[in-house]
């Protein structure tokens, strides 16, 4: 048993993604063969994270027809731009090996330089109405940013990727994100960005919360199952990864049990409002030096 997601303009997604954020190129299409022939449907990937062609790999690998894995990739800053990123989705494409992207999401905002933030949007509207993409989103996009990105887009983003666990809730994203119908998709939904290196000098595991722990004895489950089984029964897709495969098992056996409502308040009631990685209100990717190769 799965759980999906209808979007904005009627695309079906399976709600628990399987994510490849700092997977090495040579592990993720091992990792992601593993997933999809344990059940996963759903892909999340990035040109930055420069493993799309392992991504493809696997999915090839696994035997699991391309029409049944919803694949979801991103664009990174440096190819902002209409025209860029229109190429950026050639590389893409190109790398994953197919002809149409699921959900094609900008990484980062950038509030800074946002005259291409809103370009890479409108080139991410052609590709929608040319049929390339069957989906479209932004990632990172705080309250303000959504706002002033929906002033010049024709098309409302279908899920907007944001940092989201326990200890970071990010409520007044998940709000803005409810009033334009954007369904908010968590990346670091165990908490593991905790542990993002050169970011949080106060570094707790959301895995040994007291209160998680609790709640893990009276089902049977992990902590990290817990999170899961909280994001999904709130409605959120979560993007879980490892490159493990007992651990790529567990995150996706988590469709058996269900959290009651006030285990869900109790685990509500944990965000601190610090988030674990970087602050999109603040840092300038385009000062980061990571172009996208063409292969």
């Amino acid at each position: 048993m799965t759980v999906s997601l209808e979007l904005n303009n009627g695309v079906v997604m399976p709600a628990l993604g399987f994510g490849v954020f700092q997977s090495p190129p040579e592990e993720t299409a091992a990792a992601v063969e593993e997933a999809l022939k344990i059940g996963y449907r759903h892909i999340d990937t990035a040109a930055a994270y420069q493993n799309e062609r392992g991504v493809g790999e696997g999915i090839r690998r696994s035997g699991v027809d391309r029409t049944e894995v919803f694949i979801e990739t991103k664009v990174w800053v440096s190819d902002y731009g209409r025209d860029e990123t229109l190429h950026a989705f050639d590389k893409a494409a190109g790398k994953l090996g197919v002809e149409q992207i699921d959900l094609l999401i900008l990484h980062q905002p950038v509030p800074m330089h946002f005259g291409a933030t809103v370009a890479a949007y409108q080139a991410l509207e052609t590709l929608l109405a040319e049929g390339k993409v069957r989906s479209i989103g932004v990632s990172n996009f705080m309250p303000a940013q959504l706002a002033a990105l929906l002033e010049h887009a024709e098309v409302v983003p279908a899920v907007n990727q944001i940092e989201l666990h326990p200890y970071f809730t990010q409520p007044a994203v998940q709000h803005a994100d409810a009033q334009h119908n954007i369904l908010t998709q968590a990346w670091s939904p165990i908490g593991g960005i905790t542990f993002y290196p050169g970011w949080g000098e106060d570094r707790k595991s959301v895995m040994d919360d007291p209160t998680l722990r609790e709640i893990t004895r009276d089902h049977g489950k992990t902590p990290a199952q817990i999170m899961l089984r909280w994001h999904l029964q709130e409605g959120r897709s979560a993007i879980p990864k490892s490159t493990n495969p007992a651990r790529i098992a567990e995150n996706f056996d988590v469709f058996n049990f269900e959290l009651t409502a006030s285990e869900l308040a109790r685990i509500d009631g944990l965000d601190t409002g610090v988030r674990g990685g970087p602050d999109p209100d603040t840092i300038d990717p385009t000062s980061i030096e990571l172009a996208i190769p063409e292969e």
